[in-house]
């Protein structure tokens, strides 16, 4: 059997997304943050980031507990990440589950400092 193409393999992430997933994206979806778009299962370089806002070059990432075991493998990916100019935030679950607003908050910051860096 072949191994699925990154596009493919996105498209079954967003099909098959996490509850944590499926919250922050209603929150985001259709610009609906202070009228930043994002995309959701991004293919980038070997990865496929959670959640993307190109025009403020931001990665947001959901963790569930299994990456409390894959500190090194996170690490090597957000190096690849920023190396191709992106910043990455990273959120457990639990913080979409029991803080939302606190999440938002943060994101929103990030994109606010952003875009005073294209200015």
């Amino acid at each position: 059997m072949q191994k699925p193409t990154k596009t493919e393999l996105a498209r079954k992430l967003r099909r098959t997304q996490s509850n944590s997933e499926a919250i922050f994206w209603r929150e985001v979806r259709g610009r609906l943050l202070a009228g930043f778009k994002f995309r959701r299962q991004v293919p980038i370089d070997k990865y496929i980031a959670d959640f993307v806002c190109e025009s403020a070059k931001l990665i947001v990432e959901l963790d569930g507990h299994q990456h409390a075991d894959t500190k090194e493998a996170d690490l090597r990916r957000t190096t690849v990440l920023e190396s191709k100019g992106y910043r990455l935030i990273r959120f457990w679950n639990d913080d979409v589950y029991d803080n939302l607003d606190g999440v938002m908050m943060e994101v929103l910051r990030e994109l606010e400092i952003a875009s005073n860096r294209e200015l």
